[in-house]
C-alpha cells in the first residue's frame, strides 16, 4: 500500500534504525533506501528494501523524485533519516487521508523531548521569515484546536509527507531546482493552487530529532538562502488563498 523513501547522506545506523522500524509496520510495501554518497550500510535481509545508489550526490528533491519512480504502490512517503517511530502512524494517517481526500498528509511532529514541532505552518513572507530569524516559532496556527482531529495547514515541513502517488505525480514531484529546503513549501503551494489538499493528522505522531545543519555549516546556510529566494521569486504574490479549517 505505502512506498517509504528514505535518503542516508552518511547516517548508517540512523537509516537502519529507522528502517527496522518500516518493515515492522504492515501498511510498508517497499521500502526505497536512496545512498546520497557511498557508504556501508547494514539493512536486513527483506525483499521489500531496494536500495539506490548515487553516483553523485543528489538534493533533496531529485532523491525522492528518482525512489518515485520505482514506486508502485498508491502511497509515497517521504521520510527523513533522523526520524523516530515509536509507534506506527500509518493507519491514522490513512484514515485522515481518505476522509480528506488529500494530494498530501502528515502527522504530529514531536521532538525528543515530547514538545510539539511547528512542522506545519503558513507559507513563508518576509515578516514570519523575520520572527524565524530571531529565534522565535511560527505561531500563526496557535489558536486553532488541532486535537479536534485533520487539520488544512498551507504547508507541512518535509520531514514526514505521505503523498497519494496519483496526486503527486500529477503534481510533478519535488521541483529539483530546489536543491536542498523549501522543496516542501512548494509541493504544498502548487497542491493547493491545483485544487488539491495538504492535512494534518495530530493522531499520528512521529519523532524528529533536528540537525539543523544550516545553523553551523555555510553549504547548508548557502542552499537555504538559494532555496528561500527560488521560493520567493517563483510564488511571491501568486500564493493560494488556504482557509484554515477542521471542518471540509
Amino acid at each position: 500500500m505505502i512506498a517509504v523513501s528514505v535518503v542516508s547522506h552518511g547516517h548508517g545506523e540512523m537509516v537502519a534504525n529507522l528502517v527496522v522500524s518500516l518493515l515492522s509496520f504492515p501498511e510498508v510495501c517497499r521500502i526505497l533506501v536512496t545512498l546520497n554518497r557511498p557508504e556501508s550500510l547494514q539493512l536486513p535481509g527483506d525483499e521489500r528494501i531496494s536500495v539506490i545508489h548515487n553516483a553523485l550526490p543528489k538534493g533533496f528533491g531529485a532523491n525522492h523524485n528518482t525512489a518515485f519512480s520505482f514506486c508502485n504502490e498508491p502511497f509515497f512517503c517521504v521520510v527523513n533519516p533522523d526520524i523516530e517511530l515509536r509507534a506506527n502512524p500509518f493507519p491514522a494517517l490513512l484514515e485522515a487521508s481518505a476522509k480528506a481526500a488529500s494530494a498530501v498528509t502528515a502527522p504530529m511532529v514531536l521532538s525528543p523531548q515530547g514538545t510539539v514541532e511547528d512542522s506545519f505552518r503558513r507559507f513563508p513572507n518576509l515578516r514570519r521569515l523575520i520572527v524565524r530569524l530571531f529565534g522565535q516559532a511560527d505561531r500563526s496556527y496557535a489558536s486553532i484546536p488541532i486535537d479536534r482531529g485533520i487539520f488544512f495547514p498551507e504547508w507541512v515541513a518535509g520531514m514526514f509527507m505521505l503523498f497519494s502517488s496519483e496526486d503527486f505525480a500529477a503534481l510533478n514531484g519535488f521541483d529539483e531546482k530546489f536543491f536542498l529546503y523549501y522543496e516542501d513549501v512548494d509541493i504544498c503551494v502548487r497542491a493547493w493552487k491545483s485544487g488539491r489538499k495538504v492535512a494534518f493528522c495530530p493522531e499520528a505522531s512521529v519523532v524528529h530529532d533536528a540537525r539543523r545543519s544550516s545553523h553551523r555549516d555555510m553549504r547548508f546556510l548557502r542552499w537555504h538562502l538559494a532555496s528561500m529566494m527560488r521560493y520567493f521569486y517563483k510564488h511571491w504574490a501568486r500564493l493560494p488563498e488556504v482557509l484554515a479549517r477542521t471542518d471540509w
